[in-house]
């Protein structure tokens, strides 16, 4: 599938800073389920700072405006060639083990109720088909939270999203993440974009999903929100142990003030603008 993202964050701030520098993890990860056509990260009167990649194998650069800094807008635009590898994270490099996605962070804290769905989850799966034991845990979580926008908060964390039983992608993938290191099965958090389409799922086009380790498999993404594996209607970007360790963009600002923040995202299939072109060459 051919993917046409357009993502643009706005930030602006009152009164101005006296400056505001920006770490960015927007760029697609390097793997065999994407290939990058063309990709553009935009920060208007930014002075580029570092760029490198991260143990975890995501691309990470520093942007800092020098102020007064009265607003930052961040403008990605790109095309991606995507394959669907059913979930598989093939041919990622990265030197982190896994064993270092069995730290919880708060956002991902198990407690008893948490602990108790994993049981539940794990109750009837052989502990030999680590397979099934990560699908077994993906499908309690889509069950036990119903997908609801405006029911919680960026500061929601995975103990309270069950306790509720609502929440959006973020609390879907942080409670995927408890019920897996509460299980021993190391667990991340991912960043990315997905074409919805018209199929009716719970979709954002900025999205998140976790990634389960799997002995002798590897990482394999499952989207709780959406009962599947990431296919070809995903962009990968980067990862994390929870959301704010896998933002696509944090900052500092300096200076005390307010600050808002406006996010617009579309991700469009254009598989068959492709198909036009090569037929008219």
């Amino acid at each position: 599938m051919k993917l046409t993202i357009s993502h643009e964050t706005l930030y602006r701030f009152e009164p101005p800073m006296r400056g505001v520098v920006q770490s960015l993890r927007l760029t697609p990860s390097q793997f065999e389920g994407q290939q990058v056509i063309d990709w553009s990260i935009d920060v208007a009167g930014a002075e580029r700072g570092a760029a490198f990649r991260d143990g975890a194998g995501d691309w990470v650069e520093t942007v800092s405006v020098l102020g007064p800094v009265s607003e930052v807008r961040v403008v990605v635009r790109g095309t991606v060639i995507t394959q669907d590898l059913i979930g598989v994270l093939k041919g990622h490099r990265e030197t982190v083990p896994p064993e270092a996605y069995l730290r919880p962070t708060l956002p991902t804290e198990a407690d008893m109720a948490v602990r108790a769905l994993a049981e539940s989850a794990l109750e009837s799966v052989e502990n030999d088909d680590p397979l099934a034991r990560a699908h077994a845990l993906a499908s309690a979580v889509t069950d036990a939270i119903a997908y609801c926008p405006g029911e919680t908060n960026p500061g929601t964390s995975a103990a309270e999203a069950l306790a509720l039983g609502r929440g959006v992608c973020q609390d879907h993938t942080h409670a995927l993440i408890a019920v897996a290191q509460a299980s021993d099965i190391p667990a991340r958090y991912v960043t990315g974009y997905l074409e919805s389409g018209a199929d009716g799922g719970a979709h954002e086009a900025s999205h998140a999903w976790a990634e389960l380790w799997v002995h002798g498999i590897g990482w394999i993404g499952f989207d709780a929100a959406n009962a599947c594996c990431p296919d070809e209607r995903y962009v990968r970007i980067g990862s994390g142990h929870d959301a704010q360790d896998a933002a696509p963009i944090r900052g500092v600002a300096a200076g005390i003030g307010v600050e808002a923040l406006e996010v617009d995202v579309h991700v469009d299939d254009t598989t068959a603008d492709q198909g036009q072109s090569q037929t008219q060459q």
